[in-house]
């Protein structure tokens, strides 16, 4: 396991912990304590593999990423990504993860259940004026994507409220789905 250490424009790419503190300590304006050292021994022997950033003074931070990378080169390029066990085989195929869009854009025709929140205008009877209500808003549709149902669900709440009223994005959070299945 190697180490990249990087503050403002002095980085290097170290072997072990030892050389990790050398480094820092090279850098008067990081002032190496005890305290700090301790905490970076701490992080290097943990199974975290997240990168870890100090704090300098506001700001102002070095930030230290484990990596398995031989040369700073190889760092540079991303050639030593940490692999998944379960694709040791293809180490340069990565794990597709879905994201709200792949979701969103998937083809399966059938039953979609969409719910919504949206800010909806009202009026109020008392005064006459408007003014907008959060309203949460579900329905079961025929769709051929979770697009597709947000599309629906939204063209069909436009014809019967206040044109004023306002639609989330379907990407955001208060548009989910379900898909129920297919139609008949």
């Amino acid at each position: 396991m190697n180490l990249y250490l990087r503050y403002f424009d002095k980085e290097t790419l170290v072997h072990d912990v030892d050389d990790a503190i050398d480094f820092l300590a090279s850098i008067q304006e990081i002032g190496m304590n005890p305290d700090l050292e301790a905490d970076i021994r701490d992080y290097v022997a943990s199974d975290v593999y997240y990168p870890k950033r100090y704090k300098i003074r506001p700001r102002v931070y070095f930030i230290i990423i484990k990596t398995e990378a031989p040369t700073m080169l190889d760092f540079k390029q991303k050639k030593a990504l940490r692999s998944n066990p379960a694709n040791v085989s293809n180490p340069d195929q990565r794990d597709f993860v879905p994201t709200v869009v792949s979701k969103l854009a998937e083809q399966r025709s059938g039953w979609y259940e969409g719910s919504l929140d949206f800010k909806r205008v009202v009026m109020i009877p008392g005064t006459c004026k408007h003014e907008y209500r959060d309203t949460h808003f579900v329905a079961a549709c025929k769709a051929n994507s979770g697009l597709d149902c947000y599309n629906r669900i939204v063209e069909y709440l436009k014809e019967r409220v206040d044109n004023r009223s306002q639609f989330p994005s379907s990407k955001g959070k208060n548009f989910k789905f379900t898909y129920l299945g297919l139609w008949k």
